[in-house]
């Protein structure tokens, strides 16, 4: 047994009994690291990366390079805190059994997990039935930091493809705040007249920046000046 064992178990156990409510964010990434690290003292290279990055959020979404100037951390340690971003989107993406988007907050409940720890710009699209019953929820666009161009014909094609009754846009301000721009004015537009020529409807679009969002219909920026909820 090595010397760190005894304590890693009783971390483990009081996990069990308590869960992640019952650690604070460097005792977690201390058991995290252990996975990767097992015959390594974890905690201060765990107190270390808060101290670099300032907070998970931050360490997750630090470059491999960066990562592994932290003493301890290698090509496998660097990789594990990686790759939880990633992990989260697939957990949440399999919640969709039943999921009605009828108001804007179940909207951005369901979307902002899906921007987790995306740095560029990235746009989904969201086709509900006529009872805004989720059908399909399909990555359109990604860009660069600022911007994703978005095809008209793309997302009448997809709205088609699913029998949509309703869309629903959405993108993120990856370093930015929840708020349109121009641009984002202007596509709404657009992707509003194209897809009324098919008789599907754009319920709403939703800007999220961090655990923060915009819905442009809920907030009055639709020149449409219609709202398509409930």
């Amino acid at each position: 047994m090595g010397i760190h064992d005894g304590h890693r178990e009783r971390m483990r156990q009081r996990y069990d009994q308590m869960g992640a409510d019952g650690f604070h964010d460097h005792e977690m990434l201390e058991m995290l690291l252990s996975c990767a690290l097992p015959r390594v003292d974890t905690n201060p290279i765990a107190h270390e990366l808060l101290h670099v990055y300032g907070s998970l959020h931050g360490i997750c979404h630090a470059p491999r390079e960066s990562l592994q100037k932290i003493p301890g951390i290698g090509p496998n340690a660097a990789t594990l805190l990686r790759l939880i971003p990633g992990l989260c989107r697939m957990y949440y993406s399999e919640q969709e059994t039943h999921v009605i988007l009828n108001n804007p907050e179940k909207c951005a409940a369901y979307l902002i997990p899906r921007f987790i720890g995306r740095t560029v710009e990235t746009v989904f699209l969201i086709c509900t039935d006529s009872k805004h019953r989720l059908l399909s929820c399909i990555l359109l666009a990604t860009g660069n930091l600022n911007s994703a161009a978005v095809s008209s014909r793309s997302v009448v094609e997809i709205a088609l493809r699913f029998n949509a009754a309703h869309v629903i846009l959405a993108h993120n301000h990856p370093n930015g705040v929840a708020l349109p721009s121009e641009e984002d004015l202007h596509t709404t537009d657009r992707l509003f007249n194209a897809l009324a020529g098919v008789t599907v409807r754009l319920v709403d679009h939703i800007i999220v920046a961090d655990n923060d969002y915009v819905s442009m219909a809920d907030s009055g920026y639709f020149s449409m000046n219609t709202s398509y909820y409930p």
